[in-house]
């Protein structure tokens, strides 16, 4: 059985490499175009692409599928299944039908909850207890199609996106073996219409919504903490500096939003709309990562200042 794949970042990459470990024929690989990264702004390949070029594997990376022309190179390459995982392109339905079987999708949360481009940071931000991974039958509608599989996960205390997305990478690349494993003994893949109570959409973040906002609880402020690590990485601003937060814990101490409430070795504790949030360690712009309370004796902060 030929197998497509379609996806860009490490989360794809590491289904990717279930794939190839369980032994299937992957014909090509459908990736973003190389993107500036960095300081430097050094044009950088995918994981994808970085894992396919080291299988040998033919890579596209067409900017657009939305015309003819850009999907003729798809045509002339014949595959059973395409199996797709956080791609960033919207699949039109001349690709949704290229494929023998179609496209299977690995979309990293229990559908119908966090349809979209971001479900990860969105379960942890709105303090989901579990979340997990669902293998789906694509149509042209947003993460709407039939659900084949599904495997769910706790979401710890402890959880970043980052560590979460790790997790949910494994389980998927296991949960789309299986399926393909299906496929190719002959077996159809029993598929299950979502249900229509319970839809959510997790919209693509950016860097505005990191902003921490002193006046709301500490406890969504830890969240939103977790939910933009690695990326964009939540963050407050002192004087005209962007400092970011990579850990942090929630207290119950009370004080006006903003305020420094207390500064030791380790930490920064700020006074929220309700609680306190403590800044176990920070980045200033342009530094490295360093404790709250470096940050603070760096700062001159103490007990009564106030941060932005």
């Amino acid at each position: 059985m030929k197998v497509g794949f379609a996806g860009t970042p490490r989360f794809a990459a590491r289904a990717l490499a279930a794939i190839l470990d369980a032994g299937h024929d992957v014909g090509v690989v459908l990736t973003q175009p190389d993107r500036p990264s960095g300081r430097g702004l050094a044009t950088v390949p995918s994981a994808v692409k970085v894992l396919a070029a080291e299988h040998g594997i033919a890579v596209l990376q067409p900017p657009t599928l939305r015309s003819d022309e850009a999907r003729a190179p798809l045509a002339a390459i014949p595959v059973d299944v395409l199996v797709v995982a956080a791609y960033g392109l919207i699949l039109p339905p001349a690709v949704l039908s290229w494929p023998r079987y179609g496209c299977l999708n690995i979309h990293a949360s229990l559908l119908p909850r966090w349809r979209g481009a971001a479900p990860v940071q969105h379960a942890i931000l709105a303090g989901d207890a579990a979340t997990g991974v669902t293998i789906m039958q694509m149509v042209a509608g947003l993460d709407t199609g039939p659900m084949i599989a599904t495997v769910a996960t706790p979401i710890a205390a402890t959880d970043t996106a980052g560590s979460l997305t790790d997790r949910l990478a494994e389980l998927g690349g296991g949960a789309i073996v299986a399926a393909l494993a299906s496929l190719e003994a002959g077996t159809a893949l029993a598929a299950t219409p979502q249900p229509a109570e319970g839809a959510t959409y997790a919209a693509k973040v950016h860097t505005a919504q990191a902003i921490l906002d002193w006046s709301r609880p500490a406890a969504v402020l830890e969240r939103k903490v977790r939910a933009f690590d690695p990326a964009p990485g939540a963050r407050f601003m002192q004087g005209a500096d962007a400092v970011k937060v990579w850990s942090a814990e929630p207290s119950s101490a009370a004080g006006a939003p903003g305020t420094v409430l207390a500064v030791s070795r380790d930490a920064l504790e700020v006074a929220c709309g309700e609680g306190s949030l403590r800044l176990h360690t920070v980045q200033p712009a342009g530094g490295k990562r360093m404790s709250g309370g470096a940050f603070a004796a760096g700062r001159r902060l103490a007990a009564g200042g106030r941060l932005g």
